[in-house]
């Protein structure tokens, strides 16, 4: 499989409609980008959850899965499940973000997920971020959504494993769902790993791509 390099990452920006879309979706990601370019800039957005437990819950996981990041986390209190109809207030609070930031990287979820909320985000990024790599991150359920993804982030066995570990400490409100389990996390990052050619990894679609095919040095 070809591989591609991203360079120096130094500003990113990672979406969630749910506290723990973030770290289900891209948990793994996040684990490797932080560790390789230490100091990055990563500002988290969850459209709902705030003032709840919740938010509490997400805080604390995100400042495990981006350690060594100058990281700033937003939790607002847009009703779960209602995204469609408070369009515009995350319309405001993703335009309210780019003004603060230019990011290398933008996470989110997918446009083709089943979940209204998870959806009607994805389509809102490239209406702010428009010029920016976009990957969106992928969360099963019972809908039976998943697709085959255009991109794959490798991840190590002891990530893999870090990234399970996590999610189990830190949502606790999670625990008693019967998808959220080490089995269901890990396998289809086992499925990913085989489909490009690794032990694990995180998969991702993806909406555009400029190839520089200069010759370097």
């Amino acid at each position: 499989m070809i591989g591609l390099g991203t360079g120096t990452l130094r500003r990113v920006v990672a979406l969630g409609a749910h506290c723990d879309d973030i770290a289900i979706g891209a948990g793994g990601t996040l684990l490797t980008l932080c560790a390789e370019h230490p100091g990055v800039r990563v500002d988290a957005l969850v459209l709902s959850g705030g003032g709840t437990e919740r938010e509490a819950e997400e805080r604390a996981a995100l400042a495990a899965f981006c350690q060594g990041a100058d990281l700033e986390v937003t939790v607002l209190k847009l009703p779960d499940g209602r995204f469609p109809a408070h369009w515009e207030e995350a319309k405001n609070a993703l335009e309210d973000l780019r003004r603060r930031t230019d990011p290398d990287l933008v996470l989110s979820p997918r446009t083709a997920d089943a979940h209204q909320d998870h959806r009607g985000l994805a389509g809102l990024v490239p209406t702010v971020f428009r010029t920016h790599l976009q990957l969106e991150y992928e969360i099963a359920k019972w809908d039976g959504d998943l697709g085959r993804p255009a991109a794959y982030v490798p991840l190590s066995p002891g990530r893999a494993e870090d990234k399970v570990r996590l999610l189990q400490e830190h949502y606790p409100s999670q625990r008693h769902r019967p998808w959220y389990d080490r089995e269901a996390f890990l396998g289809l990052a086992r499925v990913r790993g085989i489909e490009c050619g690794q032990r694990y990894a995180e998969a991702f679609d993806l909406k555009k791509l400029a190839l520089d095919l200069t010759a370097k040095g």
